[in-house]
């Protein structure tokens, strides 16, 4: 069932974009459902009075007196399913949770619970409420009325800048391009279409309009509701955020820590558009959007923009973004090489190039994977240009793969190529035959490093015998070049290969796999194999646990089936999860896989170099690629996504027959180890046009956060088949939480401008084992198998009979967390809050409470203690005990407190 959650669809096509719009609204009244504590549903009538000192309903039962709530009485507004009543299993599928609002009220802390038609709705009587009740016992003057505000003082001055003959008015066409100015990315049809309604609505049509038009127009078209929305929450006057309010949101729902009011003094400084808001240290709606769009505020942690991890590690510690076909533009029989195609994914940050070496027609090798003869490239224009960009992206070690398939001959001249053109560049020491594990990246730096094949310690001639590569030889095919037969008895094919180019491998000298138990015991660290798409696959689907632990210490690569024909791609993930350091891809072929490989590698400023999990590194550790639900020792983690809107939305390509209607939604995807693979799509947004809303809550058990990566696609939903509309890829371990804007890309990784998802970010711990669950506690309590942490034996007595007596301990420790983690998601329920929220958000919620009651109940914070004790002073409200309680609960375990991520 398709479900459109607009704010234009309000009644009457009205907008709500201010607070005044939203107590008009409210005078009005509209009807409301009623949620009784039986779980009936009841239509009623619900109006704001005139005098804004109440809110009544009818028809009721109770006298017209008593039929009413009293806007000074109210404690909170809450959204969303966020009471007992609410939660209720006989109600929680009747409704979207975005259509639920309640009312908390009187001393007793009772609840007025509602269910409306539309999110439109809902966000129009919370903004109003929390208007409203932010006044206290003061009742505000009527909204509209008095002195212009901040943000129309700003509009009226932009109005009076283009005014330039001072006459009060201006061309239409001058103030279209004035608010698209001010609004990158709306569509100048869209602002034309606006001044034509609102000049046939005041009956004064022409070709100039006036300022309060103009102001009208850009009100109308530029507030977003759902951030005037997020606003109102945090303001003291809900009109704009002072410094006190805007640091309160960058703490409590940004995450930030150590902020001050001068950091907040600088973002109004650079985001706040009038003059009157900087000096006053005020951020108006339209410096708000200005800020949450910003970089400063994106989705994207900026700690992972540049080199973040430890780059001290062996090489074989690392995930190294590689590429299959470098220099081909399209696919791998029908396209021609090209040497933009390893500028391109040099620049990408790619740190493992293939070249190919075929015999050329002048006497000097060429690198060429397309049947057609005159597509080649010179080899030591290939060199040249890896010498001029290798480095431009990186400064971390690359590695060349050479795949030999010329003579010895004009092997000799590829090494003297290699040696002059890239000097001291060039890796040629010997491995250390006393070291266990390659050296690290940050060891390598700067430096080149060849990976092929070498001649054997006892050969002493000018060129000799090896073993060659499966890799390249399904190509030879193709181009009629194979005149080397198969030996007999299916052993290795053997090739020439030259003393010169032997002498340049170093550190990743390539050799045929046996099996697992042979390179145990006898493979050298500096030696790596290459495996095929299907054998590797085969390994990680029968024997991963293996492949994991021999990717501790050895390099390997894995390189695209020769059945890819068109040059696509296979799934990275499936080799990461097992270790594999090289996954080669197809960097000329866009879609999913490249986008998950370009994502991956963005997290340690796009050096190339990804350092894996602990669990994958560590030689005294278990761990199976396969795994179906949580790891040992690595706690699991709830993600909670918030999609709320889309800004700017491009049309699907080659959509023009379709007209101007895009149907979009969006598909939130997990990518990782089988156990947090999965997929969530919000509804469609129909007749949205650019901007749709789609409010919905998606949440996803992560159970190897290291190793997650989450994609957003935008799909335009069509009932011939759904179109690629745009796409966002990050790694789990890169995500902010908070409301974030998501900058789009087109299919082949583009930058989509001013093509944005504005969403909301939690991550919290997973309660104790089972899976993640939105509803409240009291559904799973005692249905769930508490799982524990047990160990593995390792065969070796003396280790064994130690960690025998951890058994124990672990098991405390696990209902020490798992108890706390309860606890603490009972406390935030008692205050109305979700899983994902902070203890911040908690504690505010409380002193809220406390301050907005007349019997004003008295609770103390003692903040001398590690972890402060909230105790009451004098007689309390039940439901208040109940929160203190649970809080209790929660800090009289400080240790569990410590660890559960919520702290």
């Amino acid at each position: 069932k398709k479900k459109t959650v607009s704010f234009s669809t309000m009644p009457n096509d009205r907008k709500i974009n201010s607070t005044a719009a939203c107590i008009s609204f409210m005078l009005e009244g509209c009807e409301l459902k009623k949620v009784r504590s039986n779980s009936r549903m009841y239509s009623r009538f619900f109006v704001l009075d005139a005098d804004m000192r109440s809110v009544r309903w009818e028809p009721s039962k109770k006298d017209s007196e008593k039929a009413k709530i009293e806007i000074k009485s109210v404690k909170e507004v809450r959204v969303g399913k966020k009471t007992p009543i609410l939660r209720s299993n006989g109600l929680s599928d009747q409704f979207p949770d975005e259509c639920a609002f309640s009312i908390i009220y009187g001393d007793n802390y009772e609840s007025l619970d509602l269910v409306a038609s539309s999110a439109d709705v809902v966000s129009a009587w919370v903004m109003g409420l929390r208007y409203l009740v932010s006044y206290g016992k003061h009742t505000p003057e009527a909204p509209g009325t008095g002195h212009p505000s901040l943000r129309t003082s700003w509009i009226s001055s932009v109005f009076d800048l283009a005014d330039l003959e001072k006459s009060g008015r201006i061309p239409v066409s001058r103030a279209v391009q004035l608010i698209k100015a001010l609004n990158p990315g709306m569509k100048t049809s869209t602002i034309e279409l606006k001044f034509k309604e609102l000049q046939k609505a005041s009956e004064r049509p022409g070709t100039e309009v006036a300022c309060d038009l103009f102001v009208e127009a850009y009100c109308e078209l530029c507030t977003r509701p759902e951030i005037f929305f997020l606003l109102v929450q945090f303001s003291s006057n809900k009109e704009y955020l002072g410094l006190k309010d805007l640091l309160m949101f960058l703490e409590v729902e940004q995450g930030m820590e150590g902020v001050t009011e001068e950091k907040c003094l600088e973002i109004v400084g650079k985001y706040e558009p009038s003059k009157e808001g900087r000096e006053k240290g005020y951020l108006a709606i339209d410096g708000f959007t200005r800020y949450l769009l910003s970089a400063d505020c994106s989705i994207f942690d900026p700690q992972h923009r540049k080199v973040c991890q430890d780059m001290a590690q062996p090489l074989s510690h690392y995930y190294i973004s590689s590429a299959h076909s470098a220099c081909l533009l399209e696919d791998n029989f029908w396209g021609r090489s090209d040497i933009s195609g390893y500028i391109s994914a040099l620049g990408l940050g790619c740190r493992s190039i293939e070249l190919v070496l075929w015999d050329g027609p002048e006497g000097e090798p060429v690198v060429y994977t397309s049947p057609s003869a005159a597509s080649c490239v010179p080899f030591r224009t290939v060199v040249g240009l890896i010498d001029q960009h290798a480095f431009a992206a990186s400064a971390y070690p690359l590695i060349l793969c050479l795949v030999v398939r010329c003579s010895a001959p004009q092997q000799r001249l590829a090494a003297q190529c290699l040696r002059k053109t890239l000097g001291e560049k060039l890796y040629l020491e010997p491995p250390n035959p006393t070291a266990s594990y390659l050296p690290s990246p940050e060891q390598l730096k700067g430096r080149i490093l060849i990976k092929g094949k070498k001649l054997p310690p006892g050969c002493e001639d000018s060129e000799g015998e090896v073993s060659d590569e499966e890799e390249g030889w399904e190509l030879a095919r193709r181009l009629g070049q194979e005149d080397r037969e198969a030996p007999e008895g299916g052993g290795p094919r053997r090739v020439r290969l030259s003393r010169e180019l032997s002498e340049l491998v170093s550190l990743c000298q390539a050799v045929p796999f046996q099996d697992f138990e042979s390179s145990r015991r006898g493979q050298r660290y500096w030696e790596m194999c290459s495996f095929s798409e299907v054998e590797a696959g085969r390994f990680a689907n029968e024997c991963p646990a293996e492949l994991v632990s021999y990717n501790k210490r050895f390099l390997s690569r894995v390189y695209p089936s020769p059945m890819r024909i068109d040059a696509s791609n296979m799934n990275p993930q499936d080799f990461w999860k097992c270790g594999c350091q090289m996954v080669a891809m197809n960097y000329q072929t866009p879609g999913l896989m490249m986008d998950l490989n370009a994502g991956w590698f963005r997290q340690n400023g796009a050096c190339g170099y990804v350092l894996r999990p602990a669990i994958m590194r560590e030689e005294v550790s278990y761990f199976s690629a396969n795994a179906k639900d949580s790891l040992p020792g690595v706690p699991a983690q709830l993600l909670h996504l918030k999609v709320i809107s889309g800004q700017n939305l491009p049309k699907p390509k080659g959509s023009g027959a379709k007209g101007e209607v895009v149907e979009p939604y969006v598909c939130a995807e997990i990518h990782g180890i089988p156990a947090d693979c999965a997929e969530h799509r919000t509804k469609t947004a129909l007749q949205s046009g650019d901007n749709p809303v789609f409010d919905e809550s998606l949440e996803f058990q992560i159970n190897l956060p290291e190793l997650a990566v989450l994609r957003f696609v935008v799909l335009d939903d069509d009932y011939i088949g759904d179109e690629f509309i745009a796409q966002y890829t990050i790694p789990f371990e890169c995500l902010q939480p908070g409301y974030r804007h998501v900058p789009l890309q087109s299919l082949a990784g583009e930058p989509l401008p001013h093509a944005t998802l504005f969403i909301h970010v939690a991550i919290t711990d997973r309660r104790g084992g089972g899976k993640g669950h939105r509803r409240g506690l009291a559904g799973r309590r005692g249905r769930r198998v508490r799982e524990y942490t047990s160990t593995k034996a390792t065969g070796i007595k003396a280790i064994d009979e130690v960690f025998r007596t951890a058994t124990q301990p672990l098991r405390e420790a696990t209902d020490l967390r798992e108890n706390v983690q309860n606890a603490l998601v009972s406390f935030k329920e008692l205050c109305g809050l979700t899983p994902a929220a902070n203890m911040k958000q908690c504690i505010l919620t409380v002193a809220a409470w406390l301050l907005h009651s007349d019997s004003a109940p008295s609770v103390t914070l003692n903040l001398a203690e590690q972890y402060p004790p909230m105790e009451a002073q004098g007689p309390i409200p039940d439901l208040l005990r109940k929160v203190l309680t649970a809080y209790e609960t929660v800090s009289a375990v400080p240790l569990g407190l410590g660890s559960s991520g919520d702290a």
